[in-house]
């Protein structure tokens, strides 16, 4: 790689490192609506995958007092996207007055509904895709809109809020993946991570 002659561009190498890198900040890429999407897709293609792993017998499993049921946490997982769609979709720019405990209350009595194991996938399927369809479509316009927090004071902007969907995911999955471990299953994610492992290991013999 080569200096682009300006002098604010500097050529760095990380440490240990005989790689050069441009550090030019107009180098750097944009990240919109549809690798929202993408990440978005790939964490809910794992929790689906982790929701097929564990057996229906095993999901009124409870892992802990106050923690929620194998089933009613998928079923939190899976619906927990409308509360950005609530926001979102709406347009909305403030959170003040926001009815959150009237929020609350129809999420738990969503999640309170018996559903077999085929029907919590069907929903982690359905809600998932149609969450990641539309925010396909989200503009860098869009994105960039604040949101005031309920105190009236500070703001995040959509495409922070937006990111914090993802993260609510992989927090759930984590708590799941630990219960996997609780009923003696080896998680996807550690049994893929141990067969690539062992191939680069016959490899190298």
């Amino acid at each position: 790689m080569t200096d682009s002659g300006n002098p604010a561009s500097k050529l760095t190498a990380f440490p240990g490192s005989t790689e050069i890198y441009d550090s030019e900040v107009t180098g750097m890429t944009s990240y919109g609506g549809k690798d929202l999407a993408s990440a978005f897709r790939t964490v809910r293609k794992n929790t689906i995958q982790v929701a097929e792993d564990i057996p229906e017998s095993k999901y009124r499993f409870v892992a802990a007092p106050d923690v929620r049921p194998v089933a009613r946490m998928f079923t939190h997982v899976a619906i927990a996207t409308r509360i950005w769609e609530e926001v979102h979709k709406k347009r909305l720019t403030t959170l003040v007055g926001f009815d959150f405990f009237g929020m609350m209350d129809r999420f738990n009595a969503e999640e309170a509904k018996s559903r077999s194991k085929a029907e919590i996938l069907e929903l982690l399927r359905t809600e998932g895709e149609q969450f990641a369809s539309w925010m396909d479509t989200l503009t860098p316009e869009f994105l960039a809109e604040t949101v005031t927090e309920p105190d009236g004071k500070t703001a995040k902007s959509r495409f922070e809020r937006l990111l914090s969907a993802k993260e609510h995911e992989m927090h759930h999955r984590a708590q799941l993946m630990l219960i996997e471990r609780q009923l003696g299953i080896v998680p996807h994610l550690t049994r893929q991570f141990n067969e690539m492992v062992t191939q680069m290991r016959a490899a190298r013999a």
